[in-house]
């Protein structure tokens, strides 16, 4: 049986996208990483792991209906049906969103609506809140105001800096994502 095809949409280092595709028993096929900063880690990280990439700068457009018109030419080439954005720091527009309705997923580090866009730990950090964790939501038009689909808490221990509260929030992340993509993925 052919599995479900997606696509990982990832600016940075890659690490959500490693917890997805190094996931044995996921539920669909990763067929693609889109990324939109060329030399960003993650696009090694595909190609060392067969998975074909189409790196984009989006300045190289003139609008961002001409750039999301290109990646969904591509997504259709390769039949993707899901889109899972792993760190990717764009906000996704109308030509993708019709396209893919209430099936572009996201991962953002903050119990959502707290701390929503940007460097969501350090937010949390510094408002000193005693409870943070990871939100896995629908992309709509907005940043981080999607349709919530599951939430993990993690407790901010009194020592926890920015870099020891990530590294605990992306457990959290890299163990909750491939869940509810599974979840999805299977109806």
């Amino acid at each position: 049986m052919n599995k479900v095809k997606a696509a990982v949409f990832a600016s940075g280092t890659g690490s959500n996208f490693d917890a997805i595709i190094g996931r044995s028993n996921l539920a669909c096929e990763i067929v693609v990483l889109i990324c939109d900063k060329p030399g960003a880690p993650v696009i090694e990280k595909a190609i060392s792991s067969g998975i074909q990439t189409l790196v984009l700068n989006p300045k190289a457009f003139v609008s961002k209906q001409e750039y999301e018109t290109k990646i969904l030419h591509f997504l259709r080439k390769m039949d993707v049906e899901w889109i899972f954005l792993a760190g990717y720091m764009r906000l996704i527009g109308p030509t993708l969103l019709a396209a893919y309705e209430d099936r572009i997923i996201n991962t953002h580090p903050s119990l959502l609506p707290a701390f929503p866009g940007k460097d969501a730990i350090s937010q949390a950090i510094q408002a000193g809140v005693k409870v943070t964790g990871v939100t896995i939501h629908f992309v709509d038009e907005g940043m981080d105001t999607g349709p919530i689909i599951a939430q993990r808490a993690l407790e901010v221990l009194e020592d926890d800096t920015e870099a020891t509260l990530k590294v605990r929030i992306q457990d959290v992340e890299h163990e909750l994502y491939p869940e509810v993509i599974n979840r999805l993925v299977r109806g």
